[in-house]
């Protein structure tokens, strides 16, 4: 399996999870922009699961060197590349801010989103599992930069499902509502919206196995942005959202 954002608690839960679950991989890259940690969970599921574990360094915000990548195969890819930044009443106009919200999310990730699906498809098999975000699905006032990035991913993602169909190679887009991370410490979110890592793992794994194009963690949250989608433009953008 290949890992992109392997800090994140919800890739780590995934990896878990279907470890647990006996899932099958000759070895587990984990593509990390922080080495020192990813290199104790490599080391954490080598002990519990006996599973090989290599480190790999990826920052999104350098240039990548894609030769390094070569020998590296897979049948399933998980992406939790994610990075929240400053919210637009902090960061609307520091343009480092917005960059970096666009290179992380979107920009910078699609090509290496595309180098490893242009191997799966060469093999006519495998598993593509992204996580986007329910603030892709409209533009709200407190975080439109992270929502457009959000967007955009949605829509590669889609796009990426419809052009690898035929090639035999499956696309999840997973959308999560709250999650009690460390990329949401200390702000105030609902908790009967709010999912831990080890629910949004047994989400995934549940899609996964289902071979779902999109599903959002919680439930809840379908219906609420279903909510939030068709609420008509003239009041929408009246609303502190």
């Amino acid at each position: 399996m290949i890992v992109l954002g392997s800090t994140s608690e919800v890739a780590q839960a995934f990896v878990e999870k279907a470890l647990q679950e006996g899932e099958k991989f000759e070895k587990i890259y984990l593509f990390t922009s922080n080495k020192e940690t990813t290199e104790r969970f490599a080391r954490h599921i080598d002990v519990k699961f006996l599973q090989q574990a290599e480190v790999i360094e990826l920052d999104l915000t350098k240039e990548i060197d894609y030769n390094r990548f070569d020998n590296i195969n897979s049948n399933v890819l998980f992406c939790a590349v994610g990075y929240l930044g400053e919210g637009t009443e902090e960061g609307l106009y520091d343009n480092r801010n917005t960059e970096r919200i666009i290179d992380i999310n979107y920009s910078k990730l699609v090509p290496v989103m595309n180098y490893f699906a242009h191997k799966f498809e060469s093999r006519r098999s495998g598993t593509i599992i992204g996580l986007s975000s329910v603030a892709g699905d409209r533009g709200r006032q407190s975080n439109f930069i992270y929502g457009s990035a959000k967007a955009a991913f949605t829509a590669y993602l889609s796009g990426l499902r419809n052009y690898l169909f035929d090639k035999k190679v499956h696309v999840l887009t997973i959308k999560p509502g709250f999650m009690a991370t460390k990329m949401t410490e200390g702000l105030p979110l609902n908790p009967k919206l709010t999912a831990t890592p080890k629910q949004a793992a047994a989400c995934i794994y549940k899609a996964f196995k289902k071979e779902k194009n999109v599903a959002y963690v919680l439930p809840v949250w379908s219906i609420i942005m279903m909510i939030i989608r068709n609420i008509p433009e003239f009041i929408f953008k009246k609303l502190k959202l």
